[in-house]
């Protein structure tokens, strides 16, 4: 069958083309030997394997400390970032080129003032597999090293220049696996290595990896591993619950190392060579604590969030944080007892994208009836779930407590001896602002990657925006800012779910507050080239709809390579520029005050209700077959791959 596809600038196919390009086969496997040398996420565990272990505390015993201030950790890593995020500022700069400004001589005139030069921080939301690859769409346009991405109409150098990265649920599965994997391009890890299970979304994990070469010859092998490891945590002590087996066998698709790597640890990033060295963001995860048997709402749950040094929570409720690597240790009061044992190896890697994904613990047990799974599983997921309520399926387990007998006055579980934890998305806020909009990050911009799933048909309308705008009007947050933002129908009406929108433009509106919260750049999931509105609990995808999902989000990033608009790149470095340009009174050039009045939202409202919402396509969608659909998650869905841009006749 031969199809004409629409006719696009051939620029577009060029750059797209070029920059989601596999390697080489010779380049592909020099790759793999430098990623099996350079350092990445580690096994760690002092068992060698999942189950946490004891051993001897360090001569300076763990503690929780206040969330008064950052820790002494991460202020010395900024005093390393900050300074190596200029040079990739000015190239991202440079690239923009703002008309009749001189942005690159801005941050250099400023370059050794980190209360002015520009604080950039992304956060990728949740949303299953769907928001993994919108997601890796947006980080690849903004990776200097994908081709393509720092040409004409591309956002390039951004990650390079951003202080944080910030992932939650599918959001914080992209995230983790970018860690894990020695902060690996995306195109990396689409393409990923012979043996390997890595993104190799077409197996789902009921099924589990397609591959040999990952030491398991079946899928019996693969149920037996998980299994395995999950008794090894309770005999050495530790219950267990549905996300140890949820983070298990998502670790078989996100972390190239054997059998998904049990050993690996998520503080273990602390000791890599590259985040050491600060060349890298500084990756966070987020987590809701809920205790058993209550509904979390976002006014009333602690956010908590977990990076490479900590976890734990800025909200007045907990207001501490544990060290990352000795949670598992018993702690009370805040201290580990004098004849207490210190723990490693609870932050299993797989554990902390479980934790922070936990919604999908019910996905797991609702989808073992379709798929030939073996009964050693479902004989532990009965064991698992045998004291636990049905309404709690979802909870992460960990314990101890870490925060036992902290803060007994604000801290409404102080008394538990088990946190826990679930998906952090169930507050509603399922864009990871939290972390970033405190003021002692004094974050200047936040590019919020929006995979929601808030319409009948899986497409966003700003409700994790209302969520983190609505909590902080309530007493938990602290004195916490954010901008206002409108309902769900003036968001669609006015197409601010269709495009990049700007939100805080104005900060006059911040008068009553200590601080001017972050400028929100709003990038919603849209269909570019690819209906990308695939179901959350979809389990399994094809290489090419992967692939094709991954383009898309490149195509929402960058506009299309400038194809909608031409001046998207300048826009969004006058988004990064703004608070800085606010800070020193720097006039600001009328390029970006246009770039204002297109992208900023001015608080107009359109509040009509709105029916079922089915947006077309911006750039254009190329038939997978004749009329072809793929169902959706129980609902009929368009989810056309694309085959062919620029008016080429193709076949397929």
């Amino acid at each position: 069958m031969r199809i004409s596809s629409v006719s696009l600038p051939l620029s577009l196919l060029t750059l797209i083309s070029s920059a989601l390009a596999a390697p080489s086969n010779g380049d592909r496997d020099l790759h793999a030997v430098v990623l099996d040398v350079l350092a990445r996420a580690a096994p760690e565990s002092p068992s060698g394997d999942y189950a946490p272990a004891n051993v001897d505390c360090p001569s300076e015993r763990p503690t929780i400390r206040s969330a008064a201030k950052l820790s002494q950790s991460e202020t010395d890593w900024l005093k390393l970032r900050r300074p190596k995020t200029i040079d990739p500022m000015i190239a991202f700069l440079k690239s923009a080129n703002i008309a009749n400004f001189d942005a690159v001589g801005f941050v250099n005139s400023n370059s050794k003032n980190f209360s002015v030069v520009p604080n950039i921080g992304i956060a990728i939301s949740g949303g299953g597999y769907r928001a993994l690859m919108n997601g890796a769409g947006f980080v690849a346009a903004a990776d200097n090293r994908v081709a393509g991405s720092t040409d004409a109409g591309g956002i390039g150098s951004l990650l390079q220049a951003s202080t944080y990265l910030a992932g939650l649920s599918g959001g914080g599965w992209l995230v983790g696996s970018i860690f894990a994997n020695n902060f690996s391009s995306i195109t990396t890890l689409r393409d990923g290595y012979d043996g390997s299970s890595l993104w190799q979304f077409s197996n789902s994990i009921f099924e589990g990896p397609k591959s040999s070469g990952i030491s398991l010859l079946n899928s019996a092998d693969y149920w037996k591993d998980v299994v395995d490891q999950i008794d090894d945590k309770e005999d050495a002590g530790y219950p267990a619950s549905i996300t140890d087996p949820w983070g298990r066998t998502l670790s078989y698709q996100l972390i190239n190392a054997q059998d998904g790597g049990p050993a690996y640890t998520f503080s273990s990033i602390a000791d890599d060579s590259n985040f050491t060295a600060a060349d890298t963001p500084m990756p966070i995860l987020v987590a809701d604590e809920r205790s058993p048997g209550t509904t979390i709402v976002s006014a009333n749950s602690t956010v908590h969030e977990i990076n490479p040094w900590e976890m734990g929570s800025f909200d007045p409720t907990v207001f501490g944080f544990a060290p990352t690597r000795y949670v598992g240790s018993n702690f009370s009061g805040g201290s580990i007892p004098s004849d207490g044992h210190c723990v490693r190896g609870f932050d299993q890697y797989g554990f902390v994208m479980g934790t922070s994904s936990s919604l999908f613990n019910e996905f797991l047990q609702t989808n073992l009836s379709s798929y030939d799974v073996p009964s050693i599983f479902t004989d532990l997921l009965t064991k698992v779930l045998v004291d636990v309520d049905e309404d709690d399926n979802d909870i992460a387990v960990w314990e101890p407590n870490p925060f036992y007998g902290y803060n007994n006055a604000t801290n409404k579980n102080a008394g538990a001896t088990q946190l826990t934890l679930v998906d952090g998305g169930l507050d509603l806020q399922n864009i990871p602002l939290h972390p970033l909009i405190q003021p002692e990050r004094a974050v200047d911009v936040i590019f919020a990657v929006d995979s929601s799933a808030d319409t009948t048909y899986n497409w966003p309308n700003g409700t994790a925006l209302r969520a983190t705008y609505a909590r902080t009007k309530e007493p938990i947050s602290n004195g916490t800012a954010f901008p206002a933002v409108p309902d769900a129908e003036t968001f669609i009406n006015l197409g601010l779910n269709k495009r990049p929108t700007f939100f805080g433009c104005n900060t006059s509106e911040f008068s009553s507050y200590k601080v001017i919260p972050p400028l929100i750049v709003y990038m919603p999931n849209a269909p570019y080239t690819q209906d990308s509105n695939v179901s959350t609990f979809t389990p399994s995808y094809a290489d090419d709809l992967r692939d094709s999902i991954i383009t898309n989000g490149f195509n929402v990033a960058t506009m299309g390579n400038g194809t909608v608009d031409k001046d998207w790149p300048a826009c969004a470095a006058c988004a990064v520029l703004s608070r800085s340009l606010e800070r020193t009174g720097t006039d600001v050039p009328a390029a970006c005050q246009t770039c204002f009045t297109r992208y900023c939202w001015n608080g107009t409202t359109d509040s009509t209700p709105v029916g079922s919402y089915e947006p077309t396509a911006i750039i254009g969608l190329d038939a997978l077959g004749a009329g072809a659909r793929l169902s959706v998650g129980g609902q009929v869905g368009v989810a056309w791959a694309v085959v062919g841009l620029v008016g080429l006749v193709l076949v397929i």
